[in-house]
């Protein structure tokens, strides 16, 4: 046998392999190219140079945000005026800026797993106070046998150490922010990986850190959550729907109105709590048991109305109706109460004003960082039916009848800046922070309209109003456009 030739063989194609190699770090040659050479059957197979060379497993940006279509809408920023605009959006991005610091959405991130990796940590649920010390559970190494383990780990708003150190423990960075563990034992490496604790040292309500964990070519990241525990704040609902429930409305200049309306709520809940909000021009007494009448300045607005009669409320629940309602035989609180009850997860559960059950579909894209983002507005579409309830359905906004957890409407709030038509922004206020159901079955009816030429003047708002309140939505819900 001829072993010179095999031997050149061999080195020869120990050249080429080298060089091909060379070639494609270098970027001379693409992997991806390598398809067209393959078996028509085969070419599926598909080589990526990034799924071969590229290790990096985050943190990435969660979301990769771009420009948002505004087709057939109209810009809100052309309803600023032109010598302000410049200096409104400069605060505007500011406070857009500070708003994602606030609610934490810088740290939202996209963070990948390595696969067959040998390290176990972690991926949800720790969470730890800010400035206290937390051992990190978990944490372990399950490698094939080797002479030597090491594993180390970092953070960026704390600092690792390791419990109950013994002479001959290898712990390096013990009470700083990077921690180096090494044992000849992988038994004893767990051991000690099973006492390390983890402690923040910047103060925060409520943040995150990132620790990034390795052994060898392995590495992987996982979130440790550091909040402060909020202390509950209950309601007690008491025994009857009287101590459940209290109904608000808002009142303008329809005194007629509201004095049947009160008249139709006690027809069917005499003692039921009652509050009024009133911002009339020339304000009438209203008495009667258990209701409370609030006396605004005259002309404030509906919003301003509704923030004053929820700031009230010392019930668990709130029934909102317009002054101009009835209360009839379909009228049944405790049918709302029941569904709230029964789904606990629910901040509000809207009915119908006579036959029309209104309600909505919110779709919002939130656009690039720099122009904002685009919101559009869906009568009659729903998400899905509320699971154990064949008459409700998840939506984004629901008609002006609807019962509400009180610290539900009060955490989102009705922005007093509206003053006439102002009902889908409490719910585009509220949209990914309020579960809400529209439900058949539960109704109210509607007194017959008046001739009230005093209140209509004040009732529908001009095109100033409307170009006053998109811009206002441009700053105050960093919204590019928006389409009702």
């Amino acid at each position: 046998m001829n072993y010179s030739f095999l031997f050149k063989f061999f080195i020869t194609g120990l050249c080429l392999t080298a060089l091909g190699i060379y070639s494609i770090q270098s970027g001379f040659l693409d992997v991806t190219d390598i398809t067209r050479l393959l078996p028509s059957g085969t070419r599926r197979l598909q080589f990526s140079k990034q799924r071969l060379y590229d290790r990096n497993i985050g943190p990435f940006p969660s979301k990769n945000r771009s420009s948002c279509s505004c087709k057939g809408c109209i810009l809100n920023a052309q309803h600023v005026p032109a010598d302000e605009l410049e200096g409104l959006q400069k605060r505007r991005s500011e406070e857009y800026r500070q708003y994602q610091l606030r609610m934490g959405t810088k740290m939202e991130s996209l963070i990948l797993a390595q696969p067959n990796s040998p390290l176990q940590y972690p991926i949800q649920g720790f969470v730890v106070a800010p400035l206290a010390k937390s051992v990190i559970p978990g944490l372990a190494l399950h490698a094939q046998e080797r002479r030597l383990y090491k594993v180390s780990l970092s953070v960026d708003k704390g600092v690792l150490s390791v419990e109950d150190l013994l002479d001959g423990d290898q712990v390096e960075g013990q009470g700083q922010s990077n921690l180096t563990i090494s044992s000849s034992s992988r038994t004893h490496l767990n051991d000690l990986l099973s006492r390390v604790t983890y402690t923040s040292t910047i103060y925060h309500v409520k943040t995150k850190d990132l620790v990034n964990f390795s052994f060898e070519d392995y590495e992987a990241i996982f979130p440790i959550a550091i909040k402060r525990p909020s202390v509950p704040v209950l309601y007690d609902p008491g025994t009857d729907v009287n101590s459940q429930v209290t109904i608000t409305t808002k009142t303008f200049l329809r005194y007629d109105e509201l004095n049947i309306l009160l008249k139709s709520i006690r027809q069917f809940y005499p003692k039921i709590k009652i509050i009024i909000a009133d911002d009339s021009l020339e304000p009438q007494n209203v008495t009667g048991y258990n209701l409370e009448h609030y006396i605004m300045p005259p002309a404030q607005g509906w919003f301003a109305g509704r923030n004053l009669a929820i700031s009230q409320v010392t019930t668990k629940y709130v029934l909102w109706v317009d002054d101009d309602y009835i209360f009839n035989n379909n009228t049944r609180i405790e049918s709302f109460v029941e569904i709230m009850e029964k789904v606990p997860e629910l901040d509000v559960v809207g009915g119908a004003v006579e036959r029309n059950q209104f309600f909505f579909r919110l779709q919002y894209d939130e656009g690039d960082e720099e122009e904002g983002g685009c919101l559009r507005r869906f009568q009659r579409r729903k998400m899905q039916l509320v699971p154990g309830l064949n008459n409700c359905i998840f939506v984004d906004g629901v008609v002006n009848y609807f019962l509400a957890r009180t610290d539900a409407v009060r955490r989102v709030g009705f922005d007093p800046f509206l003053k006439r038509v102002a009902h889908t922004e409490f719910f585009l206020d509220g949209l990914g922070d309020l579960l809400i159901a529209s439900c058949k079955g539960l109704s109210v009816g509607h007194q017959k309209k008046r001739k009230q030429s005093n209140y209509r003047r004040f009732r529908f708002p001009g095109r100033k109003d409307g170009k006053n309140k998109l811009a206002h939505h441009y700053f105050k819900n960093y919204l590019k456009c928006i389409r009702y």
